[in-house]
C-alpha cells in the first residue's frame, strides 16, 4: 500500500467518523428541542467535500488527474505535517463543543455562546481548519491547481455557511449592540 493510499485511507475514515458523531450529537441536540439552519446548502457543502475527496482518491491511485504519470504520487512531509496540525484544531473544536459539535448548523435555545477553546480566538475555528485541509491535501499530494479550484469553491461555500450560522447564532445583532 502506497503512502498517498494510507493517508487517504485515514484522512476517509476521519471524514467518515465525523458524520457518525454528527449524527448522534444531532439527534440528542434535537430531542433537546434544537432546530437547523441553512439546510438548504448542506447538499452542496456535502458534495463539494465527497468531490473533494473523490478527485484526492483518483490521484492516490494514480488516476487522469495526476500529472506526472500513473502510480507515481508524491508526498510532500511539509504538507501532511500541515494537514496534521488542522486535524488537531479540529480535535479541539470537537472537544470544546462536546455534544453541539456537528457538521450542520443546529442552535439549541438558550444555550450560551461557546467561548472556550480556540474559540477564544475566533467565532469560526474548524472553518478555519477545513479551508487549511481543503488546500493541504491535494499540495501534500503535488496538485496545486486541485488544491486552488477546491479552495475557492470552499471559499463560496463557507461565505454561504458562516452567514447562516451567523444569522441563527444571532451574531449580527450582537456585534450591532456592541457597536450602539
Amino acid at each position: 500500500m502506497t503512502a498517498p493510499i494510507i493517508v487517504m485511507l485515514l484522512v476517509t475514515a476521519q471524514r467518515l467518523s465525523e458524520l457518525v458523531i454528527d449524527w448522534r450529537n444531532r439527534a440528542a441536540l434535537f430531542a433537546q428541542g434544537a432546530q437547523e439552519h441553512g439546510r438548504g446548502h448542506y447538499p452542496w457543502m456535502v458534495l463539494l467535500h465527497v468531490g473533494w475527496l473523490a478527485g484526492l482518491w483518483d490521484a492516490a491511485l494514480g488516476g487522469p488527474l495526476w500529472t506526472h504519470g500513473p502510480g507515481i504520487v508524491p508526498v510532500e512531509p511539509a504538507w501532511l505535517a500541515v494537514l496534521l496540525a488542522m486535524q488537531t484544531i479540529r480535535l479541539w473544536v470537537q472537544a470544546t463543543l462536546g455534544r453541539r459539535w456537528t457538521t450542520r448548523i443546529v442552535v439549541l435555545d438558550g444555550a450560551p455562546p461557546v467561548r472556550t477553546g480556540p474559540y477564544r480566538f475566533t467565532n469560526h475555528p474548524n472553518y478555519l481548519a477545513v479551508a487549511v485541509e481543503i488546500a493541504a491535501l491535494p499540495l501534500a499530494f503535488g496538485m496545486a491547481g486541485y488544491a486552488l479550484l477546491f479552495s475557492l469553491l470552499n471559499a463560496a461555500m463557507l461565505a454561504v455557511q458562516i452567514r447562516a450560522e451567523n444569522r441563527a447564532l444571532g451574531r449580527g445583532q450582537e456585534a450591532a449592540l456592541r457597536a450602539g
